[in-house]
């Protein structure tokens, strides 16, 4: 990944690189993904604001990918790199966060956004995008969508979808089903209908929604990791930004990159 410092004490580094600077600006809130994560109050929207949103360079539409099966779960196990996922909602000063600290570390993310979060705070696709990461479609209202009626899964998909086209002039490049790791064959097939060939799942949880601490966030995901995993993390929740940096020292001394999805998988 290009990056120069090693790993630091843990603690060390929360202290000086997450605190001092987000204590203030992030709060607290963290909460498990059955209830929603640290939100920021509504902001207004910018076209009524009269300062409109600049629009984000497009997000690279989806692909079907050759030999890859209808949910992808991890990369080729051969790979030096593994793709770290974010489901994209919450409290925007701690998704800027996260970037940063990824982006200090020449690392890349897939970011799969709520499509009501990006109602709230429009200008977040361009900064994801801008900084070289993917941007994908989390359902538009974050809700169990393999329990929902095949017209309101559909809605669910095409409505975060839409948001996003609006945004950047495509759908985004990934879906994740909501409220689940993987989809049902009923919303497998309307995500392709949708115009996703496949349904981006997981095979590491680092359970950082249960704020169990930034410690068992790291070893959550490094006791499971290979080269190709693909990792479930969350925007809104400070223990991410805190175990972030000791995580990408963790893959950089094991010899493995943070990459896109698309990196990963084609």
């Amino acid at each position: 990944m290009g990056r120069v410092t090693k790993a630091e004490p843990f603690r060390r580094r929360s202290v000086l690189r997450v605190g001092a600077g987000l204590t203030a600006a992030l709060a607290t809130g963290c909460a498990a993904d059955e209830r929603p994560p640290t939100t920021a109050a509504p902001t207004a929207h910018p076209a009524r604001s009269g300062n409109p949103a600049r629009p984000a360079r497009a997000a690279p539409a989806p692909r079907r990918l050759p030999g890859e099966p209808a949910q992808i779960a991890h990369g080729p196990r051969t790979a030096d790199s593994v793709a770290l996922t974010f489901h994209g909602q919450g409290d925007p000063a701690i998704a800027h966060a996260l970037l940063q600290e990824a982006e200090r570390a020449h690392a890349h993310i897939t970011v799969l956004a709520v499509g009501t979060w990006l109602d709230e705070h429009p200008d977040i696709a361009r900064r994801i995008l801008d900084g070289g990461h993917d941007l994908g479609n989390h359902t538009l209202h974050h809700r169990d969508i393999n329990a929902m009626s095949e017209a309101d899964a559909y809605a669910e998909i095409t409505g975060c979808a839409d948001r996003i086209r609006r945004l950047t002039g495509s759908i985004g490049t990934w879906f994740r089903p909501s409220r689940t790791p993987t989809a049902t064959p009923l919303v497998t097939r309307l995500a392709r209908r949708a115009g996703y060939p496949h349904v981006l799942s997981y095979d590491v949880d680092s359970l950082d929604f249960t704020s169990p601490g930034a410690d068992t966030v790291v070893d959550n995901v490094t006791s499971a990791l290979r080269p190709g995993s693909v990792v479930s993390l969350h925007f809104g929740y400070t223990d991410t930004v805190a175990a972030l940096p000791p995580l990408l020292d963790h893959l950089d001394r094991r010899g493995l990159s943070a990459v896109t999805c698309t990196e990963l998988l084609t």
